[in-house]
């Protein structure tokens, strides 16, 4: 059940460009279902059942979410089946609806990935009937395809929005020339534009705002971070010296997955983050929020940020995330602390091009 106007825990926003507007808080569904594939991932014990998604679901339409993210990848489309599932219940005009294609579903079909005209027409059909619906709201490129030239990737996307199975295109994890190419191209070709970027942003991997999310302010791009809890990382809940449990926390999984190269193997011994950790408590305790909370708004308070996808593992975790949504803002002298905490010394050429010499030629028009 959708919630009374007016009683709503977030903000909506127009996505990028267009006319579409999404709650500020997007719920990401890759924690939906299990499967084997992506090194193991989607066998974490933390993965949700689908009762349990559901609940999740409606909790978040019920506090005014309206955006819903997914891909074909998650859980090699168990997280699509769930949201199917559930959307026959829903109105589907009140839902926003985003998924994506890029990664090989099938290892033994060399054709089940990329963005080839084949395989991209392949994937939407597939969604379309795993979502058990006739249109999906916003399509997106989920990487970059070295392998496949982008006039042909494009003009597909657009050959989707045109025959209305698709209605707005975004795209994911690129990089700034990748970004600003197809940009341009779908300018010169005559092409339905991207809309948005959805990219890992949060306090501890700001690399973005070097190239990416300067193009987006020059075309028009909404950013749609993901992450923004880095897996967990910026909630609060680590301790130093202790490791975290492999059956309860999905950075202990995959760190027993792989010892030597998990996130906590390599952030837990940098004393940078630490200190951003206990900056962020102190923030928290001042404004009466979790550390997650802090995180949260951090981002939703960037004017390049439309919508940030939260994860949500049980209904309490959802409703702590949405708590970032509405109502509250960090100070400028909190948000300050934080940009400090997590800045990184500029190299070059960002050094000369970000210093005094450019920054004294911004015009506010």
């Amino acid at each position: 059940m959708a919630t009374e106007a007016g009683k709503e825990q977030v903000e909506y926003q127009f996505l990028g460009k267009s006319g579409l507007k999404v709650s500020n808080i997007c719920l990401g569904t890759m924690t939906f279902g299990k499967s084997e594939g992506m090194f193991g991932f989607f066998k974490n014990p933390t993965q949700s059942e689908e009762a349990l998604s559901h609940r999740i679901l409606d909790r978040f339409t019920e506090l005014g979410g309206n955006f819903i993210d997914t891909a074909n990848i998650y859980s090699l489309g168990n997280s699509e089946k769930i949201i199917g599932n559930w959307l026959t219940r829903q109105k589907r005009e009140k839902v926003v609806v985003a998924t994506k294609c890029r990664f090989q579903m099938d290892q033994t079909d060399p054709n089940s990935g990329g963005l080839s005209r084949r395989h991209i027409i392949e994937s939407i059909e597939q969604s379309l009937e795993r979502l058990k619906t006739n249109f999906i709201d916003l399509y997106q490129m989920h990487m970059w395809d070295a392998a496949t030239p982008i006039e042909e990737t494009l003009r597909t996307f657009d050959d989707l929005v045109r025959s209305g199975k698709v209605r707005y295109i975004g795209c994911s994890n690129l990089v700034g020339w990748q970004l600003q190419k197809v940009m341009d191209y779908s300018k010169f070709m005559g092409l339905t534009s991207m809309i948005s970027l959805q990219q890992q942003y949060n306090l501890m991997r700001r690399h973005s705002e070097l190239e990416e999310f300067r193009v987006c302010r020059n075309e028009g791009v909404g950013v749609i971070p993901w992450s923004p809890l880095k897996g967990g990382l910026l909630t609060g809940k680590f301790k130093k010296g202790e490791t975290p449990d492999p059956e309860k926390t999905r950075i202990g999984y995959m760190r027993k997955l792989n010892p030597t190269g998990s996130s906590w193997s390599k952030d837990a011994q940098d004393e940078g983050y630490w200190n951003l950790i206990t900056r962020m408590e102190k923030i928290a305790k001042k404004n009466g929020k979790t550390v997650a909370q802090i995180a949260l708004r951090w981002l939703l308070q960037k004017d390049i940020v439309v919508s940030v996808i939260v994860g949500a593992t049980s209904v309490k975790q959802l409703e702590d995330n949405i708590g970032a949504g509405k109502g509250w803002s960090l100070s400028d002298e909190d948000i300050k602390e934080l940009d400090d905490a997590s800045s990184s010394e500029l190299f070059y050429p960002y050094d000369m091009n970000y210093g005094p010499a450019n920054t004294s030629r911004v015009k506010p028009i």
